[in-house]
């Protein structure tokens, strides 16, 4: 009755308005429509100056909530740095109305984050599509803008939370490296200091002064709230001037920032010496804004420069085998931003040759200007991101927050915009403008007489720049759709029959016609795949590096124009490529992925730069805490035989492995194992399942392996449990890791019950009994959760446990987790937290079942294993109906800490030093 109420007077209260806004919709009183660009429109309640954004897509069945506040690192004064990292943590502590942030979106089924950056801080709750959900993520936000317990309680055991965060950082030289560029290159402005902070500022900052910096910028005149996904947009506009309407408008006036950087007068150099598994090169230069239209040109020379394998710089590095990889990023900020450049060397490389080659291919470029065939190459490859973004409407939703930071959530059209305009005068205009000597920070300083300085033009004016701007046309909307189990069931056609391949085929209408392809191959057997794993998992790694009719750029350069996205992965005797594209383009990208699959030509060069590569990695993983606790994990219960496909190698092994692969093997494996006679094929999307039938025939019927197949079993090789402790000098951060192998199905009676208890037990967003322990409460970990798995074919299945902490928080960190082992069993779970779990969980499937990449993999899974949707079906009615003495029961009877083996990989060493 009260909401029928609730209803009528909102209804009133439209009604009595007398504002009419768009295509006769009536607004509130005092809410106003400001513009609307591509199917986005913004809104102000006029009292308090709160913006808010929505953006409905009636083809997904979930809501995305993100609230961005215009507050990031930039912001902070003296003593303050890390203040907003250090305040997105602190929000989650809660309010008085919503006392329990993290069992609130466990409950839901959220799948939450906040992040903070130079320009800005925001939180975003995506979740199931319905009003309760969007009234609670509303109600929730608004209550922690303005009433969240900013509490010294609280902050005793977040800032070591924190400046765990901090450490684990500290764990990577590129990520410090980055640091120490940036803080080089940027001498006055905020953007030279890390948004982390530093230890001391997150250790020592006083709560009153972390209050007032919250009480400054958390308030609605300084926030844009963005809803997307399913959703009615009057009811929505009603609830948001219902829970932000009431929000006073503060009293303070926020200064503008006005600090810029000046010109830099000469090229600086950092050095770093940290223990590592490579050697890395990297330089920044100065760049305008991102509201500059020279942004845009300047993205498009860094794409001309850095992508694998036409980029001039992968071509001089990589390619000549001076160095394993490198990457290269533009940020676009608000206030002039940078480029930058990382070079990977392996750990015996030439790095004073890498770095001589990285400055002289920079500095040719003045006299070796970019060609017309780079220029359309890099445009089309950033233009087809720019449409895949568009096409999705959460994850442009979520990249608003960028532009926001940078002045205007429009930006993002206009910075589009700007990239199809981009011309090959521009680029080349300003490589010479910016990418001079003086203006980059590198590994060494060098005095010149006549120095060169690059001016770095001001901010353009937002609202000058977007005057009038309308945008493109409001891409093409998809359909209603139903991810729940029987639903998706009733629309997928199924074949499984013997001698064909094997198929699932969804076709529904998706928002800017997309379509999704799971492929699988499935060959060998547990004899003929013998001492093969590496040469197995190499193959399906060289399939995208060319084939007998297409270079690798080839390919890359054909599946950018039909705006595909392609990925190919293998393991034992299975390849699977996963592909996402358009309608019109879909039978095209097909093509290409047969010819690959079919055709790779295992070319040696490609071969030898990724060896190269994986070497690398390879070494990187060997002084990394967590690679190295996930390694040993991965061999507790892996056999002795180093030719059983089910052997887990050490690193060293892996990496004589890899050193001696050659392309002749990889030519004969795929000669000997590839072929369509086990294939199984899933499409979700926007397509003609007739078209895409007779492509399957075609392409796979009369491909057949050489091998038999017989799927491989999994096994459990039984080792006694215990402790290992393994070194990592020189790495702040170390990685608690538990692991007890179980003897279970996914269809054993008691999977079901297991799944919920591990969820309340290690398995929800922040709040689950180990989060609340040991992140919560006392602060020892940064990343702390729990996980069960089970297989469908095999009697395998683990219990997991992880945690990141301070090697000084060793024993706290052992007891807490041992101790809540025990008062689990002991105690049990109790009723409320069962509803909540139920709740969280099986909203969370749902989620997890409305992204296409997800279900189309999901159906592809379920053709090799010879099930479909009902599975789930049963198992989240099983769920339903458990109570918590069987949930209880379940866990007292397949968890037990004598069979757990814990391994834990840090600087313990140091410990003992004065």
């Amino acid at each position: 009755m009260k909401i029928k109420i609730l209803a009528l007077l909102m209804c009133y209260g439209i009604l009595c308005t007398n504002q009419i806004q768009g295509q006769g919709t009536a607004l509130p009183a005092g809410v106003k429509k400001i513009t609307s660009v591509e199917g986005i429109t913004e809104y102000l309640i006029e009292k308090n100056g709160f913006r808010f954004l929505l953006f409905p897509d009636k083809s997904t069945q979930t809501i995305t909530v993100n609230i961005t506040y215009e507050v990031g690192s930039r912001n902070e004064g003296y003593g303050e740095s890390g203040m907003a990292h250090l305040l997105e943590h602190m929000v989650f502590k809660g309010t008085p109305n919503h006392p329990n942030i993290p069992q609130e979106l466990t409950s839901h089924g959220a799948r939450p984050n906040g992040t903070t950056w130079l320009d800005r801080t925001n939180y975003f709750e995506t979740f199931s599509a319905t009003d309760e959900n969007l009234k609670w993520a509303l109600d929730l936000e608004s209550d922690r803008m303005i009433n969240s317990h900013i509490a010294r309680k609280d902050l005793d055991t977040e800032f070591s939370v924190v400046r765990n965060e901090f450490e684990s950082g500290e764990n990577d030289p590129g990520s410090v490296l980055f640091e120490r560029i940036l803080s080089s290159a940027y001498l006055w402005h905020n953007y030279g200091k890390s948004t982390i902070g530093s230890k001391s500022d997150i250790e020592k900052v006083p709560i009153d002064n972390l209050k007032a910096f919250y009480q400054k910028y958390y308030q609605p005149d300084n926030s844009i709230l963005l809803v997307t996904g399913k959703f009615d947009e009057a009811k929505t506009i009603a609830m948001v001037n219902e829970y932000f309407g009431k929000i006073p408008k503060p009293a303070r006036v926020l200064q503008t920032t006005y600090t810029e950087e000046p010109v830099q007068d000469g090229e600086r150099y950092v050095s770093l010496k940290r223990t590592g598994g490579k050697q890395v090169v990297a330089c920044a230069y100065h760049i305008p804004s991102g509201v500059h239209p020279d942004a845009a040109a300047m993205d498009v020379l860094n794409e001309c420069l850095s992508s694998e394998p036409a980029g001039r710089l992968y071509k001089a590095l990589v390619e000549s085998k001076i160095a394993t990889s490198l990457w290269g990023w533009c940020a676009a900020l608000r206030d002039p931003g940078f480029v930058y450049i990382n070079v990977d060397v392996s750990k015996d490389g030439d790095l004073a040759l890498a770095k001589s080659k990285l400055t002289n291919t920079l500095d040719s470029i003045r006299y070796n200007p970019i060609t017309a065939e780079e220029l359309d190459r890099a445009k089309t490859n950033l233009l087809k991101n720019q449409d895949d973004l568009f096409r999705k409407s959460s994850q442009l939703g979520l990249t608003l927050s960028e532009y926001i930071g940078m002045g205007d959530w429009r930006l993002v059209f206009l910075y589009r915009d700007h990239l199809r305009e981009v011309s090959l005068e521009d680029v080349n205009r300003v490589a010479r403008t910016y990418l001079k000597a003086s203006n980059r920070t590198i590994g060494e300083f060098i005095p010149e007489e006549n120095p060169e300085r690059a001016i770095i033009p001001a901010t353009p004016n937002v609202a000058s720049v977007l005057k009038d701007y309308k945008g493109d046309a409001v891409i093409e909307q998809g359909e209603v759709f139903d991810p729940s189990p029987m639903a998706i069931e009733k629309r997928v056609t199924r074949v499984q029959d013997k001698g064909s391949v094997k198929y699932a085929l969804l076709p529904k209408s998706t928002r800017g016609k997309t379509v999704n392809v799971n492929i699988g191959l499935h060959f060998g057997d547990e004899n003929t795949l013998k001492g093969k794993t590496m040469i197995a998992d190499m193959t399906s790694m060289m399939l995208d590096k060319g084939s007998n009719t297409l270079s690798r750029q080839e390919i890359k350069d054909k599946l950018a124009k039909l705006q595909a996205e392609v990925s190919f992965s293998g393991d034992k005797g299975d390849v699977n490529v996963s592909i996402q594209t358009t309608r019109e383009n879909l039978t095209q990208a097909l093509s290409i992925v047969n010819d690959l699959l079919k055709n790779p030509s295992f070319n040696n060069v490609e071969l030898d730069k990724l060896k190269a590569e994986q070497i690398t990695s390879i070494e990187e993983q060997m002084t990394d805490p967590t690679a190295l606790a996930f390694r040993a994990s991965q061999r507790l219960n892996s056999p002795t035989d180093k030719n059983d496909v089910r052997y887990v190698r050490t690193f060293e092994e892996e990496m004589a492995d890899v050193k001696a692969i050659k392309a002749t093997d990889l030519k004969k494996f795929h000669q000997e194992f590839y072929g369509g006679s086990n294939a199984t094929f899933s499409v979700v999307g926007d397509f003609d399942p007739a078209v895409i039938k007779k492509v399957m025939v075609a392409n796979y019927n009369t491909w057949k392996s050489e091998k038999p197949y017989k799927r491989i079993e999994s096994k459990i090789i039984e080792k006694p449990a215990g402790s290992q402790e393994i070194e990592t000098p020189d790495k702040s951060n170390a990685v608690y890791l538990v692991q007890q192998p179980l003897h279970i199905k996914d269809d054993n009676p008691d999977y079901a019950a297991l799944l919920l208890g591990n969820y309340i037990f290690g398995g929800g967003f922040l709040n689950s009994r180990l989060a609340v322990r040991i992140r919560q409460k006392e602060g020892l970990s940064y990343g702390i959760g729990s996980m069960l798995s089970a297989d469908a074919e095999d009697n395998v299945g683990s219990f997991m446990a992880y945690a990141i902490y301070n090697p000084e928080n060793r024993e706290k960190l052992e007891k807490a987790f041992k101790e809540e082992v025990e008062l689990m069993l002991k105690d049990g779970f109790t009723a409320q937290e069962v509803t909540d779990a139920k709740s969280g969980y099986l909203q969370s499937r749902n989620v997890t079942r409305s992204q296409d990449p997800t279900l189309t993999s999901m159906l592809n899974a379920q053709i090799k294993i010879g099930r479909n949707m009902t599975f789930s079906e049963d198992l989240e009615q099983k769920i339903k109906a458990l109570t918590p003495e069987q949930i209880s029961a379940a866990m007292r009877k397949y968890i037990d800490l004598q069979k757990m083996s814990f391994i834990k990989a840090g600087d313990f060493a140091k410990l003992n030093k004065p």
